[in-house]
């Protein structure tokens, strides 16, 4: 969820509206409202009769949130995590009933520009990383207790880091002598730790990423948003997710091409494809920035916009 520093632009705006193909008076989820970016030009497309839910699990888009729903009554705001889009939509009755959800992947600029939330690496503050603040476990207690092979096996499997093995034993031998509890001790380890750079990118850019998809449990809440997202949905409504690396749109682009083939049934089954229950539409092809868009907001570098329709 990327928008920039100044005014918070929410990424690919005008290709998230035109994926919605948003009907005025129809309901819509946007599962990870952030500042409201995307929140707002949807309701501008609602008539009077639309109604918009907006969801975050981070207390501050919340308060955001509140401001936005006591201004505009089409609008309401829950604090939940998205995995729980199910039960947010089957408390207002919705289900089977939402034109289109909306899903903007990760973590937002706001969290990424507060040192205090610990998500960066090129701000010192707190090793937090926690997208609710009130819930779970730290970054800094968790590389506080887990053993080395645990952390290798994150950095490796969520980061995509090379020398994790490496990293993972500095960061245990280091934390052996002094806490690990700050996001510039953990870049500075990490620096020291790695023997070779990448151009362009800092070395504790993997490690910072695959600490916070685990502490978040990203990929684990994304796979069960797209599951009940496709149970909400009313028939013809549109699922649209914005990831930023390459784990999660792997997830998304799987669950679109599961669902749009449908039945797995072995190649040698006499049935046609609508016998096979396909239950989403695959909508056009994978949609990137622009250059001008990526030359105003940087982090939208690495955005991709998936969409389908639900059929069934």
């Amino acid at each position: 969820m990327t928008e920039s520093h100044s005014e918070h632009l929410p990424v690919l705006l005008n290709e998230t509206l035109a994926a919605l193909s948003i009907n005025a008076d129809g309901k819509y989820v946007d599962a990870t409202f952030g500042r409201g970016g995307h929140s707002q030009a949807i309701l501008a497309l609602l008539s009077v009769q639309g109604r918009l839910l907006g969801l975050d699990r981070d207390p501050q888009a919340i308060a955001t949130g509140k401001q936005l729903a006591a201004a505009d009554p089409r609008f309401s705001i829950e604090h939940c995590a998205f995995s729980e889009l199910a039960t947010a939509v089957h408390a207002r009755l919705w289900q089977g009933d939402i034109s289109g959800i909306l899903m903007d992947i990760g973590v937002s600029s706001p969290q990424l520009d507060d040192a205090s939330r610990g998500f960066s690496f090129l701000k010192d503050g707190p090793l937090d990383m926690r997208m609710n603040p009130e819930a779970g476990i730290s970054a800094a207690e968790w590389l506080a207790k887990a053993d080395m092979a645990e952390i290798a096996d994150v950095l490796k499997t969520l980061g995509e880091e090379r020398y994790s093995k490496r990293i993972a034993r500095a960061i245990v031998e280091s934390r052996d002598e002094h806490p690990i509890t700050t996001t510039k001790q953990l870049a500075d380890l990490v620096d020291k730790a790695s023997p070779s750079r990448e151009k362009h990118k800092h070395p504790a850019t993997r490690t910072f990423q695959a600490i916070r998809i685990f502490i978040n449990d990203e990929l684990g809440e994304l796979t069960a948003a797209l599951e009940q997202a496709l149970d909400v949905l009313a028939v013809g409504g549109r699922l649209v997710v914005i990831s930023f690396h390459s784990l999660e749109d792997r997830i998304v682009k799987r669950f679109f091409r599961d669902q749009a083939r449908g039945d797995d049934l072995p190649s040698h089954f006499p049935v046609t494809v609508d016998q096979l229950n396909p239950r989403l539409k695959v909508i056009g092809k994978a949609v990137k920035a622009t250059e001008a868009e990526v030359a105003a907001n940087p982090r939208a570098r690495s955005a991709v916009l998936r969409v389908a329709e639900k059929l069934a």
